[in-house]
């Protein structure tokens, strides 16, 4: 692993706590629906307000997506766990609590890996989780600035959310978005969350603070809120600097919740943070302990569909793939069943892997598509791979010939016909034209038999050039070792 990269002499640490909204159709405590974009405080049942007679009952839905996702991280799943009552008023918390997990939580421990650029080196990182709990959601306070008048929007109040808090892990901003990209592809993967961070289904929030190498951890500020990778990683790396800038200026830095602007750049505190003990937890006197047992997480384990990491294990296993490869290929089901219908068509893994991670995914990034919308299927792609394979094109040529499957123009053999891509394998021909090439460049030969292997270089593009790109780049290698002995 590298030696954490430090700005201005100073350490970052960061660690994060994202709300996941749980996929269920009815709230954690209630059957009042969860569907977004419903007219305002349509949605909000008595239960979820905790009007006098109305009782919370669990939802085993958001249990089950709890424990997938603790057997997703490779957690452990408590067999007991409690809710408790979390004091505090805002206007769109109408109860006056939130019901959440404090002392014991239903999912401990566990990780997320994924990998790094770090230079021209591939590292991979792993951040260790501490908790993840089950908790219901708030309402929404609707700001209308130009009429200068807020409201509250109950809807969402009672929505089932998995809060996943990690340890201090991360070191940089780059390093807390790739985190963050590797969670929303866990939680959406398994199907326990949408992962809209538009509508709010995936919240991030960024605990940063930074220090001078070896000092203990300094007090962190925390970000709230974080609705992109982009804005996530601007944040980070601008509430860094203003740490910096005020530590660097004798000012001492006061524990803060804040909110990142995304129209200056800027992070503002919004209130002091709290601690633990501000929230006066206590158990929930409405709800009993939460008891699963272990029969119960095996059969939802058995119900699970092959998770990212296990399919990425056999990606190496199977097709003898790097693992950094497989780790991309699994960045979604859709890319990662493209790969399988490709390399098993064409049998060339790593090819299609190249093909896939280079050609593929540039032209779905510029254009904006996913997988899904690519216009080179992945019979086209293995029946190109096929081409390169027997050596009927170039590399150069399958780009050709690529560009004529992404526009429409036909099949495989079809657009290498119309092009004349056809590599050259006759030898006959291919020395003439080698021939020809040395008795052109005495001067390379020359170079070359005295010991200047760049000569070659010389030699080789005049011959590409006479075979209008046809020959074979190897067999013309070969070919000219062997004459010029």
């Amino acid at each position: 692993m590298t030696a954490p990269k430090l700005v201005q002499g100073y350490e970052v640490v960061i660690g994060f706590e994202t709300h996941a909204q749980l996929s269920t159709h009815s709230k954690i405590f209630s059957r009042a629906p969860t569907a977004f974009g419903a007219e305002a405080n349509t949605q909000a049942c008595a239960v979820d307000m905790a009007l006098p007679g109305t009782l919370p009952v669990m939802n085993i839905g958001a249990v089950e997506r709890a424990i997938e996702f603790g057997l997703a991280i490779n957690a452990h799943i408590a067999e007991r766990s409690i809710f408790a009552r979390k004091n505090y008023f805002y206007p769109d918390l109408p109860k006056g609590y939130q019901i959440s997990q404090f002392e014991i939580p239903v999912v401990q421990g566990g990780e997320v890996s994924f990998f790094l650029e770090a230079g021209k080196e591939t590292v991979r990182k792993t951040v260790r989780l501490e908790r993840a709990h089950l908790e219901e959601d708030a309402g929404k306070s609707l700001h209308e600035d130009f009429i200068g008048q807020s409201g509250i929007d109950l809807n969402r109040a009672g929505t089932p959310l998995l809060e996943i808090v990690t340890q201090p892990d991360m070191r940089s901003s780059e390093e807390a978005v790739a985190y963050a990209k590797e969670l929303h592809k866990i939680v959406t993967w398994i199907g326990i969350c949408d992962g809209n961070m538009q509508e709010g289904s995936f919240r991030c929030d960024a605990n940063v603070s930074v220090r001078k190498p070896g000092d203990p951890l300094g007090t962190r500020r925390e970000i709230k809120n974080l609705n992109s990778f982009k804005f996530m990683q601007q944040a980070i790396d601008y509430e860094v600097r203003w740490q910096i800038d005020q530590i660097e200026d004798g000012h001492t830095i006061q524990q803060a919740t804040v909110l990142f602007d995304p129209d200056t750049g800027e992070t503002r505190a919004m209130r002091t943070k709290e601690d633990a003990a501000d929230y006066r937890y206590f158990p929930d006197p409405d709800l009993p302990p939460l008891v699963i047992g272990r029969d119960w997480v095996e059969r939802v384990k058995g119900e699970m569909a092959e998770l990212p990491r296990v399919m990425a294990e056999r990606f190496v296993h199977d097709y003898a793939l790097p693992e950094y490869d497989a780790t991309q290929l699994t960045q979604s089901k859709a890319v990662a069943a493209y790969f399988e219908a490709t390399a098993k068509a064409c049998g060339q893994a790593k090819l299609a892997s190249n093909w896939i991670m280079g050609e593929v995914s540039r032209r779905l990034n510029a254009s904006e598509m996913a997988i899904e919308q690519a216009q080179v299927s992945a019979a086209q792609l293995a029946a190109l791979i096929g081409r390169i394979s027997d050596n009927t094109i170039s590399n150069n040529a399958a780009r050709q010939v690529f560009e004529g499957l992404w526009n429409g123009e036909g099949e495989v053999d079809a657009i290498i016909e119309a092009k004349g891509l056809k590599q050259m394998n006759d030898t006959g021909e291919l020395e003439k034209i080698i021939d020809d090439v040395l008795a052109a460049n005495p001067k390379n030969v020359e170079e070359f038999k005295a010991g200047n292997a760049k000569a070659l270089n010389g030699l080789v593009g005049p011959i590409m050039k006479a075979s209008k790109g046809k020959a074979n780049p190897g067999q013309v290698n070969a070919l000219l070792m062997k004459k010029l002995g």
